[in-house]
């Protein structure tokens, strides 16, 4: 007979408008047989961190079309994590692999479709496969290099940049020999990106009262390349402070995801004059790339080349309020959830 354990989950309550709350999600504890069915294909995992990032908030409301499903209510929501396999009938894994991927957000999975990568190099934190090595460190990597073919000595603004995917792509391009600029809410995070991250310089937007004269401060010739997180006013302001056949790389617009109708953008007229190519991309089309990417970014953590901040919440019971927590600027740094099992 299989051993039965206790299983804490992380249920979504309701579909969530606005600012989701705490109250929008519950914990609770059910059962869980420590095995995998016979001739399932599945795998068993025990869920060791789990990734909290901007994506999810779409999935607490119920819209069509979105590229990842809507979380059911009443079921635990689901995120990319790093787990240890326990038992497994699937012919890539095996008991005592660890791995990255889609997760529950619980303390055990039974993953019956796993889409998991492997992890190969133990000897940088596991937290990591969260974040600089999961799918936030493969979205800096695509949305820089792959859509925006950077060159030395380019003018690049980066909004959120102290956020799991902005931190590295302004290393990303200090390493690559540009001048780099980001945008943050707090000064503790501005601070962070000119004395941790190398940034040439940082801006509070919230202390801006006029985004467009802060962006023409800080690149008097112009933006080459704006890596996209926020959306709103902010891209309104960049727009009139591109270059001509500047790029940007849309990867997130975090301040239109809790309002019910997204604000307009006006100076789009930009596109045209300046020849700008704007892009939009998801990190599933370029995982074929994901050993390329290991191959420049573990060698470059081992010599401190590039340098990477987490703010962890340790226990699942913390996990509501960590992942709230993100819409309101309160991480500092790459948000994770330390699933500690009783």
């Amino acid at each position: 007979m299989a051993e039965i354990v206790r299983n804490k989950q992380v249920i979504l309550k309701n579909y969530v408008s606005g600012l989701p709350k705490e109250t929008d999600m519950h914990i609770t504890n059910t059962n869980i047989a420590l095995e995998v069915p016979k001739g399932s294909n599945g795998v068993l995992l025990k869920n060791l961190y789990l990734s909290c990032d901007p994506y999810m908030r779409p999935r607490m409301k119920k819209i069509e079309g979105h590229y990842v499903e809507p979380f059911k209510i009443g079921m635990p929501l689901s995120g990319y994590g790093v787990a240890e396999v326990l038992d497994s009938e699937h012919p890539n894994f095996k008991k005592g692999d660890l791995v990255w991927g889609m997760t529950g957000w619980e303390e055990y999975s039974l993953i019956t479709a796993p889409n998991l990568f492997k992890i190969q190099h133990t000897d940088v934190p596991l937290s990591y496969y969260t974040g600089i090595l999961g799918m936030p460190g493969m979205t800096a990597y695509a949305g820089f290099y792959e859509l925006c073919s950077p060159k030395k000595g380019e003018n690049i603004f980066i909004s959120a940049a102290s956020g799991a995917v902005g931190q590295l792509v302004g290393q990303f391009a200090k390493l690559l020999g540009c001048y780099v600029v980001g945008s943050a809410g707090t000064k503790d995070k501005v601070d962070l990106l000119k004395n941790k991250f190398g940034f040439d310089e940082a801006f509070n937007y919230k202390e801006e009262p006029d985004l467009d004269a802060a962006l023409k401060r800080y690149f008097p010739e112009g933006i080459d390349m704006y890596f996209e997180n926020v959306g709103g006013k902010m891209l309104d302001a960049v727009l009139l402070n591109m270059k001509v056949h500047g790029r940007i790389a849309v990867c997130g617009m975090i301040s239109q995801y809790n309002l019910d109708k997204p604000e307009g953008v006006h100076n789009l007229m930009n596109l045209i004059s300046k020849r700008i190519r704007m892009e939009g991309f998801l990190v599933l089309d370029y995982y074929h790339l994901y050993p390329k990417f290991l191959e420049i970014i573990i060698p470059h953590i081992k010599e401190g080349k590039i340098v990477y901040v987490e703010d962890t919440a340790e226990g699942l019971e913390r996990a509501p309020a960590a992942l709230v927590g993100l819409f309101t600027g309160h991480n500092v740094g790459k948000q994770v959830v330390a699933v500690a099992h009783e």
